[in-house]
């Protein structure tokens, strides 16, 4: 703002500039005029007596004789100096008038880009987005400030000055890009990712490889809070150009763990005990209910996996993991069934394992159906984004 106003009291200046301007015309013009005269006054033939025609010629001053010219025009100097000076001081005063209205403009224009960038939301054009929010209140301040600036100018006279700032401000602003074109790239990739909105303050997101919470996005960098209490800071451009994963988005969330029990046991009672323990958990939702698959059958065991789905709104994924594992473990344990053991076998031939439990033959009848627990949340999903998927059959036209 002051400089602003620094830039509205260069008027007077030019004043002072005009009058310094006069003052050496004027006196460069009377020191000229008594140049001229000189040579006038060195052609009359001085006196000389008859005994000084024979003596050598004395030795001639031209400075001396511009200096005595220009003493006997020291009035005229003084004079033309005096209205000089009286002209620009009438000058100055009738420019004070619009110096002051000017100012008021300026202070105006100020006052009234506070007042419209505070009260944007009364218009309904203030974004949601914090970043975007602030971005718009700074457009809106900057456009009024520039009205104002204008409407100054003019009171002065010196609208040509605008032409000559915007060409400078343009050519400095190209040789900035080149300078700072990784600022530039983090500015215009912050603008771009809050007219995205591809996460919200608060969100838990995975980005190129690093996890966190949202905390904000400004003008270089998206901010993150790790789970380990630390502030990462991500440039704008990259996280344009990454993959992200946000947790958040989608209210239910699925978490999985391994367990592996001795290969003497039986699977499916395991699994049965497993998901029963699950499904008692406070925050385990029942739709989609928990699951189980067999992953791996080797020498050091069978490998199960569990899952399990919560909602995030309600329960921390971490904790509900850590509780399912805790109770499955406890299932096990009341059920009899053992985890892996070194066994060392010593046998005789014939080879005694006709005796080993074998599982129970159900004719086929085990679950192999299609996986379908985030159809239903894919399905609403992909009606939210009509119009925007790339992907989506045009139908209409065949």
């Amino acid at each position: 703002m002051w400089a602003l106003i620094a830039l509205l009291c260069w008027a007077p200046m030019r004043a002072s500039d005009a009058f310094a301007a006069s003052i050496a015309d004027a006196f460069v013009g009377e020191t000229a005029t008594a140049a001229l005269a000189a040579p006038a006054l060195a052609t009359t033939p001085p006196a000389t007596s008859p005994q000084a025609e024979n003596a050598p010629p004395a030795p001639t001053a031209p400075a001396d004789a511009e200096a005595r010219c220009a003493a006997s025009h020291v009035a005229d100097c003084l004079e033309a100096v005096y209205a000089t000076a009286r002209q620009a001081g009438l000058n100055l005063l009738r420019k004070i008038p619009l110096l002051i209205l000017a100012m008021l403009v300026m202070l105006i224009a100020h006052w009234t880009s506070r007042f419209v960038a505070n009260r944007l939301h009364l218009l309904n054009i203030r974004s949601d987005n914090p970043y975007m929010s602030g971005l718009v209140k700074t457009i809106v301040r900057t456009a009024i400030l520039l009205i104002g600036i204008l409407i100054s100018l003019d009171l002065l006279g010196m609208t040509s000055v605008v032409g000559a700032v915007l060409g400078s401000a343009g050519v400095v602003g190209l040789v900035l890009g080149f300078a700072f074109r990784d600022i530039a790239e983090n500015y215009i990739a912050g603008i771009l990712l809050s007219v995205r909105r591809s996460f919200e303050p608060g969100d838990t997101v995975s980005i190129d490889g690093r996890e966190g919470k949202v905390i904000s996005v400004n003008s270089r960098a998206t901010v993150l809070m790790t789970f380990d209490g630390n502030q990462l800071q991500i440039p704008n451009s990259v996280v344009f150009k990454s993959v992200i994963l946000n947790y958040s988005r989608n209210p239910k969330r699925r978490f999985e763990f391994t367990t592996v029990i001795d290969g003497s046991q039986s699977i499916r009672r395991s699994g049965a005990a497993g998901l029963a323990a699950i499904a008692r958990i406070d925050g385990v939702l029942d739709d989609p209910a928990p699951s189980w698959l067999v992953v791996e059958n080797g020498a050091s065991g069978i490998v199960l996996k569990f899952y399990g789905w919560i909602d995030q709104r309600e329960s921390d994924l971490g904790k509900t993991r850590s509780e399912a594992i805790r109770q499955t473990k406890s299932a096990f344990a009341r059920e009899g069934i053992e985890a892996p053991r070194t066994v060392y076998h010593i046998a005789r031939l014939p080879d005694d394992r006709d005796n080993a439990t074998t599982e129970t033959d159900t004719n086929g009848v085990g679950d192999t159906s299609v996986n379908r627990e985030i159809d239903a949340q894919v399905a609403a999903a992909r009606a939210d984004a009509t119009g925007q998927n790339l992907l989506q059959t045009n139908k209409t036209s065949k």
